[in-house]
């Protein structure tokens, strides 16, 4: 298997940047740039080693403050768009 390391410029939030690796759909060591500390900490303990079809289930369409859109959000964008890239 092949480790993707991958990039995601955030679109509409605090954060600027979310980075992972992502191997056959699996998602670890997930990296937020700026954004809310706690919640920046707490959300790449709580998904590594989930697949990016759970994280995306779980996280997508979360919205912050009336945005759209949220750290969580992006970061279900970014590991569904990875995962399609991976294939």
């Amino acid at each position: 298997m092949h480790v993707l390391k991958y990039s995601y410029d955030t679109k509409g939030t605090c954060s600027t940047n979310i980075a992972f690796d992502i191997n056959d759909g699996v998602v670890t060591n997930v990296v937020f740039t700026d954004g809310c500390d706690g919640n920046l900490q707490a959300i790449p303990k709580l998904v590594d080693g989930w697949t990016a079809e759970q994280i995306s289930a779980k996280l997508a369409g979360i919205n912050c403050s009336g945005r759209g859109t949220s750290c969580a959000d992006q970061l279900a964008r970014a590991v569904t768009e990875a995962a399609k890239k991976e294939k």
